[in-house]
């Protein structure tokens, strides 16, 4: 149901990696990528680096809340991604985005901002090494996707170049047995593509179109990516975003997601040999814009 695909393919059959890249965005909109290019030892500092903070004091974590720029922490019970169940999701996070210069003239445009950082040595350079590491895969896998919607190999390139993209550290405490919680209420991805990490400890479900809940297989050394909206809407829906949640561990579960958004203003619009357009064409700032609205809600 969620194929395993093996990044070094591509460079040696690019057109039936492309394929079968192709088939598993198509059918299930999940799968998971071995022989990727984010070193392992970057991932084990990546969830060191999140630990860390995550055990920081609260008042320490409050210095560094959420804003309307998406940068910094979000308190446990302050999302809920699922509003029909009137329950907030029982997690923690901290957000990074393109990293600036302080003279950078985009700050102040649409989600450009200084990162929150916290006071924790070496915190910083890690995360941006792994903000670096994710963005490029993600903008490589972005290759086999255009070939297999029959678009030049480097098609989205020009889309990526100061993406709108999210470093997102997760902690999830464990199931305290109140009914009806959740860790991360069922919900489809707002950006292009969501590179996954997590740390072993089970919880993450996906439920294909006309299917159950089911879980997602934990095979160590691989990456489980997903299609988001934006990506959806931007291929007319030939490629699908799929609802997915994370139920209450029954230990401390943690995760490293990487939202891969365009660049603020890249046209999302249908692409060619996708059929008539079924949405009006919009940019990579105002979609995010408005699915944060509805997660948020409207005031930062």
């Amino acid at each position: 149901m969620i194929p395993v695909l093996d990044w070094s393919r591509f460079a040696i059959d690019p057109q039936g990696f492309a394929q079968d890249l192709g088939a598993a965005c198509r059918e299930t909109g999940f799968f998971l990528l071995k022989n990727h290019t984010i070193p392992a030892p970057l991932i084990a500092d990546t969830f060191a680096a999140a630990d860390a903070l995550f055990a920081l004091p609260p008042d320490a974590k409050h210095q560094i809340a959420i804003d309307a720029t998406n940068r910094g922490w979000a308190a446990l019970g302050t999302e809920a991604l699922d509003d029909t169940t009137g329950r907030p999701d029982r997690k923690e996070a901290f957000n990074i985005g393109l990293d600036l210069p302080e003279n950078d003239p985009r700050l102040g445009e649409p989600f450009r901002a200084p990162n929150r950082w916290p006071d924790l040595p070496g915190f910083r350079a890690t995360c941006l090494a792994y903000y670096d590491a994710a963005h490029a895969q993600g903008v490589d896998l972005h290759r086999p996707l255009a070939l297999t919607l029959g678009l030049p190999e480097h098609h989205f390139a020009p889309a990526f170049t100061a993406p709108l993209a999210t470093l997102r550290l997760l902690h999830y405490p464990p199931a305290t047995g109140t009914h009806g919680e959740i860790g991360a209420g069922a919900h489809t991805d707002y950006g292009s593509l969501t590179l996954l990490l997590t740390d072993g400890e089970p919880g993450l479900q996906v439920r294909p179109r006309g299917g159950d809940w089911t879980d997602v297989p934990r095979i160590p050394g691989t990456l489980t990516v997903n299609i988001g909206d934006c990506l959806m809407r931007w291929t007319n829906d030939t490629l699908i975003s799929t609802p997915h949640r994370v139920l209450p561990p029954k230990r401390q579960r943690r995760s490293i997601a990487f939202f891969l958004d365009p660049n603020p203003d890249a046209t999302i619009a249908a692409l060619p040999g996708t059929g008539p357009a079924k949405y009006p064409p919009t940019t990579g700032a105002a979609y995010l814009r408005a699915r944060l609205d509805a997660t948020y809600g409207s005031t930062p």
